[in-house]
């Protein structure tokens, strides 16, 4: 069918349904042929390209009083945003891909790559320091080589002292704050019935996981929503190609898609998500990682909180556990770690409607809104952790979701350095972007606000990283009786006590705070666990030099984590 035929052929299905009223659709459609799409597509308009990509529409007809369409061959996705009877064509899978990898890739990689950088180029890691940010730097290394050069060496171990004194202070004051709060009570929420249920857009980033595949595909087949509002998207990169291989051995159901990310730097998490995004059709998006064993109820769930809760909250994180956290010793702390954050701490930031820095997966948000602050950055290695911050200075709540995902703590010490590290080198990253002009954060996110964004980030990546250190000079100045010394300065008797003070109330509220995050959970309390706390921290502290190592040389590599590993593989 050449051009004319084809536009004979669209008058025609035109005047078959004058007012597009009469549902007169041809029983067998043509396809679109192929020399007409390039032409087709040099009269796109940003909100056309927008529904080829979201609900697989594309105008191929504007005639006077209609517009009419082709779809994607399959199951129709338009969900009323192209009324039936206007889609006279289709377009074949291997065709509709072609004509995205040929005329919108470019586009799509770029927005991904890039458009938080172009849209708000000061909330982008992209650069590790901003002008003011490095001055600053320069005058406090020239101050500290000064007095160490030309004053008595006391002089400067006390400044460190008392900077690191009130690092450390920050995430005990902040632990001791969600101690204190209590728990959020858990209240009945109301069942949304189907046809209220809005589309529910799941997005899965994969990068070499096929040895929890099958566990994965099952999870989300397991999810209880209407398929026909369900928009799976399974993200691959281009040059995964054991994941492409094992995918296509696999019949995914239609509410599937894998998207293919094109080879780019960096090439992390954040930027693939970004790219899944632009196709994402729903009301509503989450993310899962490729271990995850949501809640089969968790999207109903999220749904009807979202109704339920103020417009002005975007953000719903749900509960993240461990399925094999009784597995070894290292699992153990990582379950008590995780039950401490997700039971205690982040339910107090958002009772108190504080800045939230999320969890990487089990996150549900309006879509709207996160396309309007401009996604996750693909710069920053602990994405989540900025987003919620990022969220908090736009005006917009995070609130904590009734609901639990399960995902595979790490058994292995090597496996759970490079993961923690990356995480550390994150938040440092996020401490660094946001306090580019720390007076307009002041003002954005309040007193209180600036204060966790200074203590969930770099006061956390300080504690990691110099708490052995300081345990140990500690230890050595008691060993010696330089700790106790009275006969000292005030400044030093004060400097010391302080720290003294740190260290205990550092080791007491972090026991605390994990006996009565494992109490709400209804898990039982081992004391050897909570006594050998010292040694995680010494763990933390490791992966926190590998961090500070690997944000100087290699600020955006991504750290793979193992999965797969545990002889407690949990089937849904």
């Amino acid at each position: 069918m050449n051009y004319q035929d084809f536009t004979k052929f669209a008058r025609r299905e035109a005047s078959d349904v004058p007012d597009l009223e009469q549902p007169n659709a041809p029983s067998a459609m043509p396809e679109v042929p192929q020399q007409l799409l390039s032409r087709i597509f040099d009269h796109l308009k940003d909100e056309d390209k927008q529904q080829l990509l979201q609900h697989k529409v594309l105008p191929i007809a504007w005639l006077p009083h209609a517009t009419l369409f082709a779809k994607r061959a399959g199951p129709t996705l338009h969900d009323g945003i192209v009324r039936p009877q206007a889609i006279i064509a289709e377009i074949s899978t291997a065709t509709y891909q072609r004509c995205i990898a040929k005329f919108l890739n470019t586009g799509l990689v770029e927005q991904a790559t890039n458009g938080l950088r172009k849209q708000a180029p000061i909330l982008s890691a992209h650069h590790r320091f901003n002008l003011q940010q490095s001055i600053v730097a320069a005058i406090i290394a020239s101050s500290l080589l000064l007095i160490a050069l030309f004053l008595p060496f006391v002089w400067l171990s006390n400044i460190c002292n008392a900077l690191f004194a009130c690092l450390f202070s920050s995430v005990i004051v902040l632990r001791l704050l969600a101690i204190a709060t209590p728990e959020p009570k858990r209240t009945n929420l109301p069942r949304l019935k189907t046809h209220h249920l809005p589309v529910f857009s799941v997005l899965v980033p994969v990068f070499k996981e096929t040895s929890v595949l099958h566990q994965l595909i099952r999870s989300l087949q397991n999810l209880n929503y209407p398929l026909e509002k369900l928009d799976i998207k399974i993200i691959v990169e281009k040059n995964d190609v054991a994941m492409h291989n094992a995918l296509a051995t696999m019949a995914l159901p239609s509410h599937f898609e894998i998207l293919t990310v094109p080879h780019g730097k960096p090439q992390t998490k954040p930027r693939a998500l970004n790219y899944a995004l632009q196709f994402a059709r729903g009301e509503l998006v989450t993310i899962y990682d490729a271990e995850d064993i949501p809640d089969p109820m968790q999207l109903r769930i999220a749904a009807s909180a979202f109704e339920c809760q103020d417009p002005n909250i975007v953000c719903l994180q749900g509960e993240l556990a461990f399925y094999n956290a009784n597995e070894n010793w290292l699992t153990r702390q990582f379950a008590v770690e995780y039950a401490t954050l997700f039971r205690v701490i982040l339910p107090c930031l958002a009772k108190l409607k504080l800045p939230l820095p999320l969890g990487g997966t089990s996150n549900h948000f309006k879509t709207k809104a996160l396309r309007a602050i401009g996604g996750w950055d693909p710069y920053n290695v602990t994405e989540d952790a900025d987003l919620g911050i990022r969220f908090a200075r736009f005006g917009y709540g995070v609130a904590t979701l009734p609901s639990t995902t399960h995902e595979e703590a790490n058994t292995q010490i090597q496996n759970w350095i490079h993961q923690r590290s990356r995480w550390l080198k994150g938040f440092l990253q996020t401490w660094l972007v946001h306090m580019r002009h720390p007076i307009s954060l002041l003002h954005e996110v309040g007193l209180f606000g600036f204060f966790v964004v200074q203590a969930a980030t770099l006061g956390v990546v300080i504690a990691a990283t110099f708490h052995p250190i300081f345990l140990g000079l500690t230890l050595y100045q008691l060993y010696q009786g330089t700790l106790t010394d009275l006969n000292a300065s005030t400044l030093n008797i004060t400097l010391n006590a302080i720290f003294l003070c740190n260290l205990l109330l550092g080791f007491g509220v972090a026991t605390l705070s994990g006996i009565l995050a494992l109490q709400r959970k209804g898990m039982k309390n081992q004391f050897w666990v909570h006594a050998s706390l010292p040694l995680y921290w010494l763990l933390m502290s490791i992966a926190g030099w590998k961090a500070l190592w690997e944000f100087a040389w290699a600020p955006f590599h991504w750290n793979k984590t193992q999965h797969g590993i545990s002889k407690f593989n949990r089937a849904p």
